[in-house]
């Protein structure tokens, strides 16, 4: 075989054996220098699968006792000056694995955007859920974070049979974990703070272009010094959440 033929052999994922053994015996440097990165690649995809499955550890107990639909919950957006708050609520398949699955905010937002469209693609069910900063304002963004979560979990078309939550103390009548740092703990939530997060990045985006010179796009609606000024001198948007500091206080200065 070429080398240029076995570099095409080794790119893919599963080698035949008959044809792994016929290449290792190859004493071609250049082929032996190519079995080594091919060697290489198998056990960094070996470990990633093992840090994935690792995020199993409280679904397993849930697949165990025959619950299969263990439905995951994250938000994204309780911080920010402007913007909606956003929950996701995701079913994923049992021992689902995507590479790089992880706490949204420890993901590239290229990555996020391909896990996203995967999790899209092959969750059993996904819920979104975004409450404007009206309705933030009304409840306070504790209640409203809450509210969210419900009625995710309520728009699911799988009906779940277990929830695993990060942190916020929900009630369903089903098995339900609250989890501190769910999102890095739990595949399922990991998924749904993926969700969640490319969700609201696009609606923020789409805000950029609204309402110009804010750096929506950037900051997310978060209180960055320029997102700050942005509001001293062009005004807060409808997007702004009034019960906010400091768009509160600049509000009552006006």
């Amino acid at each position: 075989m070429k080398i240029a033929d076995i570099r095409d052999i080794l790119k893919q994922g599963d080698v035949p054996d008959e044809v792994m053994k016929e290449i290792l015996a190859d004493p071609r440097k250049g082929v032996q220098t190519l079995v080594s990165s091919y060697m290489r690649r198998l056990e960094r995809e070996s470990r990633e699968r093992l840090r994935v499955e690792s995020l199993y550890q409280v679904e397993s107990e849930f697949y165990k006792k025959g619950i299969h639909y263990v439905a995951g919950i994250d938000e994204v957006g309780r911080g920010p000056l402007a913007g909606p708050v956003t929950v996701a609520a995701v079913i994923l398949k049992p021992h689902w694995f995507a590479a790089g699955l992880n706490d949204s905010k420890k993901v590239t937002p290229r990555h996020r955007e391909e896990l996203s469209e995967k999790i899209h693609r092959e969750a059993v069910d996904i819920s979104i859920v975004s409450l404007p900063p009206e309705e933030i304002d009304a409840l306070n963004i504790y209640q409203a974070t809450m509210l969210a979560m419900y009625q995710a979990v309520k728009n699911l078309k799988v009906q779940p049979e277990a929830v695993i939550v990060d942190a916020m103390p929900l009630h369903f009548p089903f098995p339900t974990v609250s989890m501190v740092h769910g999102d890095a703990r739990s595949a399922s939530v990991a998924a749904a703070s993926i969700v969640a997060k490319v969700y609201r990045d696009h609606l923020m985006d789409e805000y950029d272009q609204k309402y110009p010179g804010y750096g929506f796009a950037q900051n997310k609606g978060y209180g960055t010094a320029e997102h700050i000024e942005a509001i001293r001198n062009l005004g807060i948007t409808p997007i702004h959440r009034k019960s906010f500091e400091p768009v509160k206080s600049m509000i009552l200065d006006r």
